[in-house]
């Protein structure tokens, strides 16, 4: 009985959802699945079977780690003995939505396999936290202090391969402009700031550009003082990334060197965000971060 508003409200609704990315309809889609597989009280076994694959396909669909065909998606419904023609072509409709690539699947030769799915998240996340303590976040770099931090990061990278690096960060900051923006809040380390990156004219255009950012409705910058002490250095940069869709909980994405963490379970996301509220409430005032920045600005002008 509780399966069918919950579907209407995730199936339905989402399709003509603006947040909808494929990213995030492949996980509604398996949300969808899971609890149509779950109310039939059918093992992953057995719905495997249905489609031809293993228990481990099924884990991979529901959690939304993969598109997921027509065909197999049917064979499911039938399975699931969902026979209504409307809602069927819901979920089909949705598995081929779920189906098509993301605009950053242009730029696979130099992404790495596991940031497609921050890319795609961040497509469709209401808002956007984080801490940043080395750069500054990626999603307010200009071009040219990109250029600095991917040659730091892509030392072996050629000029083509580093130029289509720029652009793909440079395309992924075209969220904050959209109808539809993200509330991005993001806490800087001070050291992200004093750390000098390229030329003093990068670093001047980069406060600069920091500045008119705060001026964005749907941007709140704060700076985390080296007075603050220990609870800055408590972790490394964080992201926490929350969504309208009621089928997705918080997610926090934790990037290290050459991989990633993406974590789920409230326990985990919760430890993070209670992190982030005190470093919120540590952090300088919002209404004092231009004012900070104009303050580095004029150590860059003299």
């Amino acid at each position: 009985m509780s399966a069918e508003p919950r579907r209407e409200a995730s199936v339905g609704r989402i399709l003509d959802h603006p947040r909808g990315g494929p990213t995030i309809l492949r996980i509604v889609l398996g949300t969808q699945l899971r609890r149509l597989r779950e109310a039939h009280g059918i093992t992953r076994e057995a719905a495997g079977e249905a489609i031809r694959g293993s228990h481990a396909k099924i884990s991979r669909l529901e959690l939304g780690r993969v598109a997921c065909k027509e065909r197999d998606v049917a064979d499911l419904l039938t399975l699931y003995e969902v026979w209504d023609p409307k809602e069927r072509e819901e979920y089909l409709a949705l598995a081929r939505q779920a189906g098509t690539p993301g605009w950053w699947q242009k730029y696979s030769d130099v992404m790495s396999p596991w940031f497609d799915r921050l890319i795609g998240l961040e497509e469709a996340a209401s808002v956007i936290r984080m801490y940043e303590v080395q750069f500054v976040p990626g999603l307010l770099q200009t071009r040219d202090y990109a250029r600095e931090v991917i040659r730091l990061g892509h030392p072996r990278d050629d000029k083509r391969q580093s130029e289509r690096r720029i652009q793909l960060r440079m395309e992924r900051q075209s969220i904050l402009e959209r109808p539809h923006a993200p509330r991005l809040w993001a806490v800087m380390d001070e050291a992200a700031l004093r750390r000098p990156l390229g030329s003093r004219e990068v670093m001047r255009e980069q406060l600069q550009h920091l500045i008119k950012a705060t001026r964005q409705p749907n941007i709140t910058l704060q700076i985390a003082p080296f007075n603050i002490g220990g609870l800055a250095a408590a972790g490394g940069p964080v992201t926490i990334l929350r969504f309208l869709e009621p089928d997705l909980p918080d997610i926090v994405y934790l990037e290290q060197l050459t991989s990633s963490l993406y974590l789920d379970k409230r326990e985990e996301v919760e430890g993070y965000m209670v992190v982030m509220d005190r470093l919120c409430a540590m952090a300088e005032p919002p209404a004092r971060t231009a004012a900070f920045l104009e303050g580095l600005l004029s150590e860059y002008d003299g």
